[in-house]
């Protein structure tokens, strides 16, 4: 049997009045290398690894203000009564995957527009990406003791197979809760490895994309259920389990109009995304 320990400092580093905490600092690791990511598959293809780097400086603030403003409309009772300061605390946690991937996507439509490029061939290029940032990400629920599950059974298997810095990170006022953060953590491993070989077989365009959100949207609506701190639509109804849902069924019927109109593929033209030239659909 574990012996429970005071939880994780959530606070990285305080320089006098600044304080960084631990999940701010996971956040962006995950978006780092995830830029990281998306840079060496541009180099691959010989592509202009700057338009990269600039999405990714419009997209990961915007993301981050959308999943937070995602959160707050779905949990106003929390912070109808003030301080109203509260409402920017994104470094208590309180940020939604749903809110930043629709922020992600807005800023996608945009910027390619203005940029005359292909937004499929560059969704295509970070979806990969974007599922490593939120396995990381989901790290910083762990260091805040949020997105866990319901109270784990005495004699749970569980306690066998899991490390003891998660179970006593996962005890709460003496009850320990299933990490349901390392669950979609562990998922969305699945689901990057997925992405990446099926990159490798050279699909048609925007699929890649299109697997990435119904292949997370299954994972999460599963683990959803497991939750204890979901976000609710209306009664019992849990808001990313009905937009996971919808996610699904219509990223799958997107593949499939999309095989009867797009018939470009995932590495061609490559000399339509090299530098200095535009991206066409």
């Amino acid at each position: 049997m574990f012996t429970t320990v005071d939880p994780l400092n959530r606070v990285f580093l305080e320089i006098g009045p600044l304080t960084i905490y631990w999940y701010g600092v996971i956040i962006a690791i995950g978006a780092a290398l995830g830029l990281w990511l998306a840079i060496k598959e541009a180099e691959r293809l010989g592509l202009d690894k700057d338009l990269l780097v600039d999405f990714m400086v419009y997209a990961v603030p915007i993301a981050i203000v959308f999943a937070r403003i995602y959160y707050v409309i779905f949990e106003w009772e929390r912070y109808a009564d003030g301080p109203f300061w509260r409402v920017f605390a994104v470094w208590e946690g309180g940020i939604a995957i749903h809110g930043a991937i629709i922020g992600g996507v807005l800023t996608a439509i945009v910027f390619c527009k203005v940029k005359k490029i292909s937004f499929w061939q560059l969704a295509d290029i970070v979806a990969p990406s974007l599922i490593l940032g939120q396995a990381i990400g989901r790290w910083g629920n762990f260091i805040n003791q949020e997105a866990h599950g319901g109270q784990l059974l005495d004699g749970s298997f569980i306690y066998e197979i899991l490390p003891e810095l998660i179970i006593n990170q996962m005890t709460i006022n003496g009850m320990t809760y299933h990490p349901t953060f390392l669950y979609e953590s562990m998922w969305n491993i699945i689901i990057l490895v997925l992405l990446l070989l099926l990159r490798k077989s050279n699909p048609l365009r925007g699929e890649v994309f299109l697997t990435y959100l119904m292949g997370y949207s299954i994972g999460r609506f599963f683990i959803e259920g497991m939750r204890t701190d979901s976000l609710y639509l209306v009664g019992n109804l849990r808001t990313a389990q009905l937009v996971s849902i919808l996610l699904i069924i219509g990223s799958l019927l997107y593949i499939i109009y999309h095989r009867r109109t797009i018939k470009v593929r995932y590495n061609e033209p490559k000399k339509r995304f090299k530098k200095k030239q535009k991206i066409r659909r």
